[in-house]
């Protein structure tokens, strides 16, 4: 609180104003204010809330609040006005001692932003503490023979308060022989002389009684008094005197014990015993400086007795009497002065105050993390000091206030690669050697979702067999998430789409927890050969995060279809008419099947069975080609009705079958019909043109081979060099490759289908073979390449 205690109105308000406006202009954001000590509970100080710009609707949700060092309950501020005001007993003496400055620092606090400010509250004495001497009794021995003039010292008395409230002055009761003198010394301390008018007589009074009077300087004006009992003594003519009235003397405060001070050395004029002189301390020196020195009475040497420490005592003032050795003694006084000298003998100290723990990792730049202070009892360059921090951390300190330090966030922090922080303060004072003190903070540092999960890979190949029982488990997909608790825990979801006129869920789901892919209904190669889809995966962060990964589920096939006959060759048979004048090779019809399965399972092969009981058959059928043809020249003895019963297997496991028959007639050549629905060639002249037909056809067909195979290379290539990092061939489609007794083929998806990843057109299943069959006795079967389309 602004406060006078004379004036007008007027000229009140416009001392406040001018205050005020000190105080704010003095920086960084501190504030000052005033209030008299002993100040009543409520007593107003100032509208803090208003001189720092802040709303009082936002006090309390911005959490606004004050922390001290000093007695945190000596001020408070109402939340509701904004108003700083006395809240307990305010002493300053007791708050700062003598010291010429004495202030309370607080330190505001408001969050959303966080804002600290800094307000000092000036404590301003009153004068509340009168003047009190040390006893109420002083004894002064005077001999009658002393001139006028001379001078008795006399012990002063002390005030707690300071400034006017503290400058004494004194007086004496009106008396007719003694007189007061008080003035100060070069060390800037009072010296108060008992100053003799008039020749004393022992005879006419022996004693003389005096009432001493201290009165300070305040308004209203205080006063102590003390009793002065001086003592007239008849002896000596001349009294012990020193070279000087005051000696002053320079110490360092660790001086060590017995370490001589000062000599001291006073005259007598008289003769005999009355020259000899003893020193002793005068009845002026308190106990305290007693503990701290000794004189020896005989040498007059001052040492060093008890520890003397700066920071408690800066100065001693030693009252010496010098006495001379007559029946009546008469006695020299003298004043020594010892300054102590500081050293550097006090570590600082340090109080930390954590205000925002923990911290987000992304918390921005500038964060006030914690308030620390520092003090050091030593003085001058021993008691200035400096902090600093552990190296590579990511965090500065920012001097606030005097000895006042803010630890700040310096460079962005990342719990994933740090998660705590070990912050080490150093205090270092600048005394030399200096002295140093450490503090240490703990900073943990809190986590936000910003890491989604991520899968190993972005995509994965599974193989599943077709006809899969429901609810099988096929895959497991798991997520990792670099976060902490709830930002770290993982579900997962598929992305749902159409596969087809049907639902993705209706084929597969996936546990949220465990992330195992599950079929929900057989699979059936035959209808889906490969599923390709997205599972999802996202934390139980605020916001949440997620990433998806990619699932290709090529259904593998069974051997669960048997091969399929075209046309009328199965039941009752198919009926050809053959001459018998026919050479050996001759083609009498062809078998023509196609099985379901794809691979091995599909890959067909044709059996002739053997009839029972019946002699060799004149005829054969092709093992992958299906043709029945003559193996020799047929004669009378062939039957003229022959019934050939034709095997087609696949080569799955276990082999399913199926079985096609033909009836072939055998005719004279004038019986022959000239066309045949079945038969491919009927004559000789018609040999000829199918020859030339086969010739065309091979042709044609190794033309659009190399073509197909140039492409298939040009597209492995492109897919090669667009994911090198995937192996030779990419994470594309499988190729199955299968060798055998009759060759080599490959095999790629042998009907047009579409597959389950619902993109792009029905693809082109191709079927290549390399047979190497056995050579018949008299007909050669060239290579074939068989393409359906």
């Amino acid at each position: 609180m602004l406060y006078s205690q004379r004036g007008s109105p007027g000229s009140r308000r416009l001392l406040i104003s001018f205050v005020l406006l000190t105080a704010w202009e003095a920086g960084s954001g501190q504030l000052h204010y005033s209030v008299p000590e002993e100040a009543k509970h409520g007593t107003f100080v100032g509208r803090i809330a208003q001189d720092l710009g802040l709303e009082l609707a936002e006090l309390v949700p911005r959490l606004f609040r004050v922390a001290s060092k000093d007695r945190g309950d000596l001020l408070e501020v109402n939340l509701q006005n904004g108003i700083l005001f006395v809240n307990s007993r305010i002493d300053r003496e007791e708050l700062c001692g003598r010291s010429a400055e004495c202030s309370i620092h607080l330190e505001v606090i408001v969050d959303r932003p966080l804002q600290v400010f800094h307000v000092e509250v000036e404590v301003r004495d009153i004068n509340d503490n009168p003047p009190r001497f040390s006893r109420p009794e002083q004894r002064l021995l005077i001999l009658e023979s002393r001139m006028p003039d001379s001078r008795f010292p006399v012990e002063g008395a002390s005030d707690m308060d300071i400034g006017a409230n503290a400058a004494l002055s004194y007086k004496l009761n009106p008396n007719e022989y003694f007189d007061l003198d008080l003035k100060r010394n070069e060390e800037e301390t009072n010296v108060l002389e008992l100053v003799l008018k008039k020749p004393l007589d022992r005879e006419e009074t022996q004693e003389h009684r005096l009432l001493l009077m201290a009165m300070d300087g305040g308004k209203p004006e205080l006063t102590g008094t003390a009793q002065l009992l001086i003592d007239v003594l008849d002896a000596n003519d001349n009294a012990p005197k020193f070279d000087k009235s005051i000696y002053n003397v320079r110490l360092l405060e660790n001086t060590p014990n017995k370490t001589l001070v000062i000599k001291l050395n006073a005259s007598d004029a008289d003769e005999g015993i009355n020259k000899e002189i003893l020193y002793f301390f005068s009845n002026l020196v308190l106990d305290d400086v007693k503990s701290k020195f000794t004189i020896d009475s005989t040498s007059g040497e001052i040492k060093v007795k008890g520890g003397l420490d700066y920071e408690d005592r800066k100065l001693y003032e030693i009252n010496i009497d010098a006495v001379d050795r007559s029946t009546f003694p008469l006695a020299g006084h003298c004043k020594v002065i010892v300054k102590l000298v500081d050293v550097n003998d006090n570590v600082p100290e340090m109080a930390i105050t954590s205000l925002f723990l923990p911290i987000k990792e992304d918390a921005p730049l500038g964060t006030v993390i914690a308030l620390i202070s520092v003090f050091d009892r030593d003085s001058g360059a021993n008691g200035q000091v400096t902090c600093s921090l552990t190296p590579q951390v990511p965090f500065k300190l920012v001097s606030t206030f005097k000895n006042y330090y803010s630890l700040v966030l310096d460079s962005t922090l990342d719990r994933e690669t740090i998660a705590n922080y070990h912050v080490v303060v150093t205090a270092r004072d600048g005394g030399s050697p200096s002295l140093w003190a450490t503090a240490s903070v703990s900073v943990e540092v809190a986590d936000v979702n910003d890491n989604a999960p991520a899968f190993a890979q972005p995509e994965y190949t599974v193989f599943v067999k077709e006809n899969n029982p429901p609810g099988a488990h096929i895959f497991t997909v798991s997520a990792m998430d670099a976060d902490a608790q709830e930002n770290a825990l993982v579900s997962y979801s598929l992305v749902e789409r159409r596969v087809g006129e049907r639902l993705l869920s209706s084929y597969v789901s996936v546990h949220a927890e465990s992330g195992k892919v599950f079929a929900l209904q057989p699979l059936d190669h035959e209808e889906l050969e490969l599923l390709q889809f997205q599972v999802s995966a996202r934390d139980a962060g605020v916001p949440s995060l997620g990433s998806n990964v990619t699932l290709q589920v090529f259904v593998l096939d069974e051997n669960d279809n048997a091969p399929a006959l075209l046309g009328p060759q199965g039941g009752g048979g198919t009926i050809e008419l053959l001459s018998r004048s026919v050479g050996s090779g001759h083609v009498v019809a062809k078998v023509r099947a196609v099985d379901a399965d794809s691979g091995y399972n599909a890959w067909l092969s044709y059996e002739l069975q053997p009839a029972a009981g019946a002699a060799r058959s004149p005829f054969r059928v092709g093992l992958y080609t299906g043709e029945i043809s003559t193996t020799r020249v047929l004669d009378e003895a062939d039957t003229p009705r022959q019934r050939l019963l034709v095997l087609v297997k696949d080569h799955g496991e276990p082999a399913l079958t199926a079985t096609a028959t033909f009836l072939v007639s055998l005719v004279e050549n004038s019986q022959t019909p000239k066309v045949s629905s079945r038969v491919l060639v009927g004559t000789s002249g018609s040999d000829s043109k199918l020859m030339d037909v086969n010739v065309y056809l091979i042709i044609a067909i190794c033309a659009v081979s190399s073509l197909l195979v140039l492409t298939l290379l040009l597209y492995t290539a492109l897919r090669c060099s667009a994911t090198p990092t995937e192996g030779t061939c990419g994470p594309g489609k499988p190729v199955l490759v299968c060798s055998s007794a009759v060759g080599t083929w490959s095999y790629s998806q042998q009907r047009r289908q579409r597959v389950g990843s619902g993109e792009g057109p029905p693809k082109t299943d191709l079927m290549a073979f390399s047979p190497s069959l056995p050579q018949g006795p008299s007909s050669t079967e060239n290579v074939s390449f068989v393409i359906l389309l």
